[in-house]
């Protein structure tokens, strides 16, 4: 197999993965960006994590703290822990990854991922697992009891603002904030209007400001 193939088209990259989760002997580390998954997807996963677990794989599972507001991503993440999933949530890391074995890795090839690569240059496998592992050591542990969203919200509302007030300031776009964060437009119109009445800022402009000049304050 070559070291680098790429992945044309869902039906392709599907295929590849699933044969090399198939395949897969000891351990398979995903990493899932963009918020909740939808509930069909889950219902179909969850078989799968529970006759690999079965067959002695580890599996590890980054979401975004988002999914942590899920009813139905919850519900997956308590049955899949319950098999020895471990899962946690971060406010942002790289697009989507999939390791297996530490042989073979799966990433996006463009924005729409539609056109995928799987990776078996044993260098570039061993820095993308060092990436997944410097971003499982931030993250925070999935709530496995039942959480009220207010509860759940103390815990990864500060880290997911200070995700945005950073991207705020580099000059990010609300809709390409909004999706490397997992939220929709509307939620993150409402935590920029928090930030606005947290520093007192009347306009955009204002905060911008502000952030920017707290930035700076920061690192001097």
């Amino acid at each position: 197999m070559p070291a680098i193939a790429y992945l044309h088209g869902l039906d392709a990259i599907n295929e590849a993965i699933g044969a090399a989760l198939a395949g897969a002997r000891t351990e398979i580390l995903t990493a899932q960006p963009d918020g909740p998954r939808p509930g069909p997807v889950l219902d179909k996963a969850l078989e799968s994590v529970r006759r690999h677990i079965e067959a002695g794989v580890c599996m590890r599972t980054l979401y975004q703290h988002t999914t942590r507001f899920d009813e139905t991503t919850k519900q997956y993440v308590r049955a899949v822990t319950q098999f020895g999933v471990r899962v946690r949530t971060l406010a942002e890391f790289f697009d989507r990854l999939i390791i297996v074995d530490d042989a073979v890795a799966f990433i996006s090839a463009n924005e729409s991922r539609t056109t995928g690569l799987a990776i078996r240059e044993t260098a570039i496998v061993r820095f993308l697992r060092d990436t997944f592992e410097r971003s499982w050591d931030r993250a925070k542990d999935f709530p496995f009891v039942p959480l009220h969203a207010s509860e759940a919200a103390k815990e990864v509302i500060p880290s997911l603002r200070d995700s945005i007030s950073s991207l705020l300031v580099a000059g990010y776009s609300d809709k390409r904030i909004a999706r490397r964060l997992g939220i929709s437009e509307r939620s993150l119109q409402g935590h920029i209007a928090a930030l606005k009445t947290q520093l007192g800022a009347d306009t955009r402009v204002q905060l911008g400001y502000l952030l920017g000049r707290n930035e700076t304050e920061i690192v001097v």
